[in-house]
């Protein structure tokens, strides 16, 4: 196999749908399992019977969804309770499981009798990104994931499984959660920010951008594009003929609009998606556009910001404490937050950033995410606590190896540690202050390494970092992507995982001076031009 030399490193296929024409066999069998089970109420309880439908059903309540989730999905939908069961119910017991097992039964039925088959051109695809070295793996919440795969004789072409019956055994939540990618995408020796998702279900791709994948595909056979899209796919496609290793390279290295050119030029309303009428293919850049007339980054919804806090709010200084904000940005994330919902979401130690900004009525997201307090909700992430003996361990490792560097500055914050060498006096020590990080983080499997801006920082190795605080602040407060519009602006490689995780469901603003690759939409040039938008959009609101 080829050395791969892209900087995506992973592509993550589902199954049904999008490698093998399995969707359709899914469907019928959920048809006929809930059609069955609404007769049994019409007849036994005189309910009127309406039967289970592909669009106005199965598309939205059940598909991409592991089986006792889309049991329970669609029967919420149609105001009908049950008990869950256990996993071992017949499937003629009226249970939750028990509905399920019936759909799997019929399922199995209907595959036995049919028969699997595959979609040439995803195993076309599939074989380009093999001989370009790139590893390839299945992801699905179907627990007949393999016997599919046997069926067709193409389990060899993926390094890695992880299907319904590992995510029972692992215990991961199943979709819209990201945990079936980003398991498999750990398999593969890869993390998401350089790994690609490619689904069918709309599930599927909350699940790619839940998991702050680099590029998440829709395919769309279902005629679904906007729901695709509407629910995190990058890129859609009506096939995976349209997909190649060149172009999903060259998503990789997008660089942000930069946002004083691109407002002068929305004179008028406009959607900023993209697309190609032969083929398909669908690229949105932002869901928003600025409105006639009005200086907003959204629409009549009610905005939600996450702010970043130094490079962002304040310029980057020599030492941490020197970073203060200045009188006029205080004076606008003052005001800003009587109106919308605020949250600073910083690498700093929460208690450091909430006593620099001093505001009231602000969400404070300390340490990356682990850490969060705001009106009414906190958060100490449990595995991260967990970690916080070895954090303080490293650190005095740290000191004692690296204190005598001059102008190394080692910082503890409970959930990591961080070198600072911004004011590294002999550069040709670098290399030795890299070394001395690097044996730490390898002889330690519960750490990982972050590179920042002239910082080194130790984190826990586990699923959690801005993009996921601002996901768990969402859900705390009951804010949906669809109902607030969600902007998040940062300057280093730690929004990155934010930028990912908000990209077309809200909007990313990089803050740097330099135009470079990122997975933010638009890019401004300093803190100064932060405070400045902020005052034109707090005015706006």
């Amino acid at each position: 196999m080829s050395i791969c030399h892209y900087a995506f490193k992973a592509v993550i296929f589902d199954l049904d749908g999008v490698v093998t024409k399995t969707a359709a066999l899914h469907a019928q069998s959920w048809k006929e399992a809930f059609d069955e089970y609404l007769r049994i109420r019409e007849e036994r309880d005189d309910e009127p019977f309406r039967e289970f439908t592909h669009q106005g059903d199965y598309l939205p309540y059940v598909d991409g969804k592991p089986r006792y989730e889309g049991v329970k999905s669609f029967l919420v939908s149609r105001g009908i309770t049950l008990a869950f069961g256990e996993p071992s119910d017949s499937p003629d017991k009226e249970t939750v499981c028990g509905l399920g097992n019936k759909k799997n039964q019929k399922f199995l039925h209907i595959l036995k009798t049919k028969g699997a088959e595959v979609f040439p051109t995803s195993i076309e695809f599939i074989k380009a990104l093999m001989a370009e070295g790139i590893r390839i793996g299945v992801a699905s919440s179907s627990k007949n994931c393999k016997p599919i795969l046997q069926s067709v004789g193409i389990e060899d072409l993926f390094q890695t499984r992880v299907d319904g019956v590992v995510s029972v055994q692992l215990g991961l939540k199943g979709k819209p959660q990201g945990d079936i990618f980003v398991t498999a995408a750990a398999n593969l020796g890869a993390i998401p920010a350089n790994s690609v998702v490619v689904e069918d279900a709309s599930s599927g791709v909350a699940a790619g951008r839940n998991g702050g994948f680099g590029l998440v595909i829709g395919v769309a056979r279902e005629n679904n594009e906007d729901a695709l899209l509407s629910n995190g796919a990058d890129i859609v496609v009506g096939d995976l003929s349209e997909m190649s290793p060149a172009i999903l390279e060259d998503w990789f290295h997008k660089k942000p609009v930069c946002l004083s050119q691109f407002w002068e030029s929305a004179s008028s309303p406009q959607d900023i998606s993209q697309k190609d009428a032969k083929s398909r293919t669908t690229i949105r850049v932002n869901p928003y556009y600025l409105r006639s007339g009005k200086s907003a980054l959204f629409d009549d919804r009610k905005p939600v910001f996450f702010l970043d806090y130094d490079g962002t709010l304040t310029p980057i200084v020599s030492r941490p404490e020197l970073a203060v904000l200045s009188f006029e940005t205080k004076e606008v994330l003052a005001r800003l937050c009587k109106k919308a919902t605020v949250a600073i979401v910083s690498g700093r130690a929460r208690e450091d950033v909430e006593q620099l900004v001093g505001i009231g009525g602000i969400f404070y997201a300390g340490s990356h995410g682990f850490d969060i307090v705001g009106p009414s909700l906190s958060l100490i992430e449990p595995r991260a606590q967990e970690i916080v003996p070895l954090i303080f361990e490293i650190t005095a490792q740290l000191k004692g190896s690296l204190g005598d560097i001059k102008g190394v500055l080692i910082e503890e914050k409970r959930f990591s540690a961080a070198v600072h060498y911004r004011l590294l006096e002999n550069q040709e020590d670098l290399d030795r202050i890299k070394q001395f990080v690097d044996k730490i983080v390898e002889r330690n499997a519960a750490l990982r390494l972050m590179c920042g801006k002239k910082v080194f920082e130790i984190l826990p190795a586990i699923d959690w970092d801005k993009g996921k605080a601002v996901c768990w602040i969402m859900q705390a407060l009951g804010v949906s992507w669809l109902k607030e519009s969600i902007v998040y602006i940062g300057d280093d490689t730690t929004d990155e995982d934010a930028f990912r995780t908000v990209r077309t469901r809200g909007t990313g603003i990089l803050v740097s001076s330099e135009s470079k690759e990122s997975a933010a939409d638009f890019r401004i040039s300093s803190p100064k031009e932060v405070e400045e938008l902020l005052k034109i959009l707090s005015s706006t609101i």
